[in-house]
């Protein structure tokens, strides 16, 4: 009975149990505790599929490229200013020698720094009665001028006086001979040099431009006056002219006719000189088809011009500076010209650094550019009355020059009939420069009247 009692008691328990079990809420079961998982080693981060965020500062500034420099407050030096003096026998503006020379004063200006010109201009009896060369040379060194060009043959008198007087001066002369060692009219004077450009070259191609051009095979030459340089200068475009006329043209030399007038000096004075307008007229007046200008001024020119505006068949050859053809260009067939700029730029460079010496520069054209202004001596520009196909002739016979054609070559004749050159002789500097005569085959006095 007692084990009946325990058996009901035991088994009320656990209903109870069960009632009070259902109605509380669900405990999650307590899992055994297992082994601590390893703990695993912190990967990199994997790569950004996008560029990362930008900072939140503001990124850094670019460095800066440094500012340029201010120019100081003072302007650089400039070059210690050089005067030099420049004397011309003609006008500064006379389209031929003088304004040659002027131009290349311009052009020390230009190439020289420091370099500044200063001039006067109508060097010459006529416009400045009573005045001499080195009363006008000693002016312009009251002006500061540390250097003293003269520029013709008729100053020589006055630039060896002058550099006399004054030997810490240098003194260039143009066209002249005294500082040649090799020359007739040598002087031992430190302070002189003397520069001309090899201007028969030039003229020989001027007197070939005269001969293909020539209709009635009667080139007329207007000179100034009669000396050395002018009657070699006369014989050079007679080569010219001859060499053409017979080589190129095929034509007979007796048949070409070529004459010389001097006016008696190298531009017109009115009531001392010939009129060169007249000495161009008689030229036309008599057949001459072709006139050759040896003056300072461009007479030639301008007549030329005005008989081929009336109708006449006349063509001219200027002389001395480039646009010497500009006064009457379409019947101008050209002209030869002295380019000065380049050797007064070596003797004014000379005389800046103290090293100023005696030299005599015979300069030559530059066969690869007879016109470039930087380094020929001489050159020629050809005219709008040169036809296309004379033009191709005559550049033909400028490279026959420029490989060694020498026309200063016997037999030649002076026009007293005096043996010159010997056949196959060729002429020295010396016989050149020193021209005693005009040669057999041109027309013209030659020399002065006593």
């Amino acid at each position: 009975m007692n084990n009946k009692i325990m058996w009901r008691f035991t088994a009320l328990l656990m209903v109870l149990v069960l009632v009070l079990s259902a109605c509380a809420p669900a405990a999650t079961p307590t899992q055994a505790p297992t082994k601590p998982a390893a703990v695993e080693p912190t990967k990199p981060p994997a790569a950004p599929t996008k560029p990362p965020a930008e900072p939140t500062k503001p990124p850094v500034e670019p460095t800066k490229a440094p500012a340029p420099t201010q120019a100081p407050t003072q302007p650089p030096a400039a070059a210690k200013e050089f005067p030099f003096g420049l004397l011309m026998v003609g006008p500064y503006n006379d389209r031929g020698w003088s304004q040659a020379h002027y131009e290349g004063g311009q052009y020390v200006e230009k190439n020289v720094p420091g370099a500044k010109m200063i001039y006067i201009d109508k060097v010459n009896s006529a416009d400045r009665p009573g005045t001499t060369p080195q009363q006008l040379a000693e002016d312009l060194v009251s002006k500061g001028a540390k250097v003293i060009i003269f520029n013709s043959d008729d100053l020589k008198d006055g630039a060896i006086e002058f550099a006399k007087a004054h030997p810490d001066i240098p003194v260039i002369h143009a066209s002249g001979d005294m500082a040649w060692k090799d020359g007739k009219n040598f002087l031992n004077l430190p302070n002189v040099s003397n520069v001309m450009p090899q201007m028969e070259y030039t003229k020989m191609i001027a007197g070939c431009a005269a001969a293909l051009s020539t209709e009635t095979g009667k080139i007329g030459y207007i000179g100034p006056l009669i000396n050395d340089e002018t009657r070699r200068f006369v014989n050079s475009a007679y080569l010219g002219a001859k060499y053409c006329w017979e080589k190129i043209r095929g034509k007979n030399p007796a048949d070409l006719k070529f004459k010389v007038t001097w006016i008696g000096f190298w531009f017109n004075i009115p009531g001392v000189t010939s009129d060169p307008t007249q000495v161009a007229n008689d030229f036309i007046n008599s057949g001459y088809d072709v006139l050759m200008s040896g003056l300072d001024t461009t007479e030639a020119v301008t007549e030329a011009g005005k008989a081929q505006a009336a109708g006449k068949k006349v063509w001219s050859v200027g002389y001395d500076y480039p646009g010497a053809c500009d006064e009457a260009p379409n019947s101008c067939l050209g002209a030869p010209w002295f380019n000065w700029g380049p050797s007064y730029v070596q003797m004014i460079k000379s005389a800046m650094a103290g090293q100023f010496k005696p030299e005599w520069l015979w300069t030559l054209p530059d066969w690869k550019d007879i016109n470039n202004v930087d380094t020929t001596g001489a050159g020629f520009i050809k005219g709008k009355g040169l036809s296309a196909d004379n033009a191709a002739k005559l550049d033909g016979f400028v490279k026959e020059l420029a490989d060694g054609l020498k026309l200063w070559k016997g037999p030649l004749s002076l026009q007293d009939g005096t043996v010159y050159l010997k056949d196959g002789e060729a002429a020295t500097d010396q016989q050149i420069w020193y021209m005693p005569q005009l040669l057999k085959g041109v027309e013209g006095q030659s020399v002065p009247s006593s």
